[in-house]
C-alpha cells in the first residue's frame, strides 16, 4: 500500500492540475464525495469478483503521481498532433477512445484494440485515433482518460476536424453504476465520475456536428436519453437498468467489445449494422451463460446514418484484425519527460 504523503500528494497535484489547465466549457467539481464513487464502484461490480480491483497497484518504475498529473496537457497535445493531416474534401472519422476503470486490462484492451482497428481496417488517411486511458502500464505512453483530459481532447479535435464535415467516434468503455455515472479510476489518483447528464453537457459544448457515441458499461442505456439529438448515434452495451458482461481480471475482452468490436466490426464496415449483430451474438451468449439478457441501446438521430455512408464511401475495408491483448503487443518508446 502506498504512503498516505502520496495519495495526499497526489490529490493536491490533481486539484493544482485542474487550475493549471485551465479548460473551457464544463466545469466539473474538484473532487468527488468518497461514498459517491464507492457507491459508484459496488454497483459496477456486480458481474466481476470485488477482490480483482487492487487498492494501490501503481508500478514502481512509474514516474509519481504529481509527475503524471503534470504532464497530462503535454500528452494530450501531442496525441492530438499525431493525429496528422484530414483527407480533404469527404468526411472523416475520428475516434477517441476513453478506457475509464484502470484496475483491470480490459478496459485498456479494447481502447487500444479500437484505435488499430479502425486506422488499419479503414485506413488512417481518413480515419484517426487517440486513446485516453487509465491503467498503470502506460501512464507514461498515453494520456489519462480523465474529465479534464476528455474536454482538452474534443477541443484539440474540435480544432484539427472539421466540424460540420467530419464525424466524432467517442467510444467509452469502464465500469457504469445504476446511478449512470462512469467509473474513472487510477489508484491512488484523485479522480471524478462522468454521468449521463454531464457526458451529454460536455458533447453539447462541442461543434461537432455528426457524433457517434458508443458507451460499453453496465446500465448504460441510461446515457441515451442525454445523449440523443440529430446527428447523433448512441450505442450502449445495456440497457438502462441492467447489466453488461464480460469485465473482470480474467478477461481480456467485455461481451460487447468481442461483439461489437472484433466480430461485427470485421465483418463490416457499418457501424449500424455492425451493431445489430453484435446484439444479436450477445443475446446468443447470455442465453447460453443463463445470464439476464442485458439488451444493448441504440438511437439513430436524423442524418447520421447518411453521414457514416459517406464516409464509408470509396473506402474498401482491409482484412479483419485478430484481438490481441494490449499488454502482448510491444509497448510503444515512453513519451519524453
Amino acid at each position: 500500500m502506498r504512503s498516505v504523503l502520496i495519495a495526499l500528494l497526489g490529490f493536491i497535484a490533481g486539484v493544482a492540475l485542474t487550475l493549471f489547465i485551465g479548460v473551457g466549457g464544463l466545469q466539473h467539481p474538484a473532487s468527488t464525495p468518497a461514498d459517491s464513487t464507492a457507491a459508484a464502484r459496488a454497483a459496477s461490480l456486480q458481474d466481476a469478483d470485488p477482490a480483482d480491483a487492487p487498492a494501490d497497484n501503481w508500478p514502481d518504475n512509474a514516474p509519481s503521481p504529481e509527475q503524471v498529473l503534470y504532464a497530462q496537457p503535454r500528452m494530450v497535445q501531442e496525441a492530438i498532433t499525431r493525429l496528422g493531416p484530414r483527407t480533404q474534401g469527404k468526411p472523416n472519422l475520428y475516434l477517441l477512445a476513453f478506457a475509464g476503470d484502470g484496475s483491470q486490462d480490459v478496459f485498456r484492451n479494447e481502447a487500444e484494440y479500437a484505435a488499430r482497428a479502425f486506422t488499419q481496417r479503414y485506413g488512417a488517411a481518413t480515419t484517426h485515433a487517440l486513446v485516453l486511458e487509465n491503467n498503470p502500464a502506460s501512464v507514461t505512453t498515453h494520456p489519462l482518460a480523465t474529465w479534464s483530459n476528455l474536454e482538452a481532447a474534443l477541443d484539440g479535435l474540435a480544432q484539427t476536424m472539421d466540424p460540420a464535415q467530419d464525424i466524432l467516434l467517442l467510444y467509452v468503455t469502464s465500469h457504469g453504476g445504476e446511478d449512470h455515472n462512469l467509473l474513472i479510476d487510477l489508484d491512488p489518483l484523485p479522480l471524478d465520475t462522468i454521468g449521463a447528464t454531464e457526458l451529454a453537457d460536455i458533447l453539447r459544448t462541442r461543434p461537432f456536428k455528426w457524433k457517434v457515441v458508443v458507451v460499453n458499461a453496465c446500465y448504460s442505456g441510461g446515457f441515451v436519453p442525454p445523449l440523443r439529438g440529430p446527428g447523433t448515434l448512441v450505442l450502449t452495451a445495456a440497457r438502462a437498468d441492467r447489466s453488461s458482461f464480460g469485465c473482470g481480471s480474467d478477461a481480456d475482452v467485455t461481451y460487447f467489445g468481442r461483439a461489437w468490436l472484433v466480430d461485427a466490426l470485421n465483418r463490416t464496415p457499418d457501424i449500424i449494422d455492425a451493431f445489430q449483430q453484435a446484439r444479436a451474438e450477445i443475446g446468443q451468449w447470455e442465453r447460453r451463460d443463463k445470464l439476464t439478457p442485458s439488451e444493448p441501446q441504440i438511437d439513430i438521430g436524423s442524418g447520421v446514418a447518411a453521414q457514416l455512408a459517406l464516409w464509408r464511401k470509396g473506402t474498401t475495408p482491409g482484412p479483419p484484425l485478430p484481438f490481441t491483448p494490449a499488454a502482448a503487443i510491444p509497448a510503444s518508446p515512453p513519451v519524453p519527460r
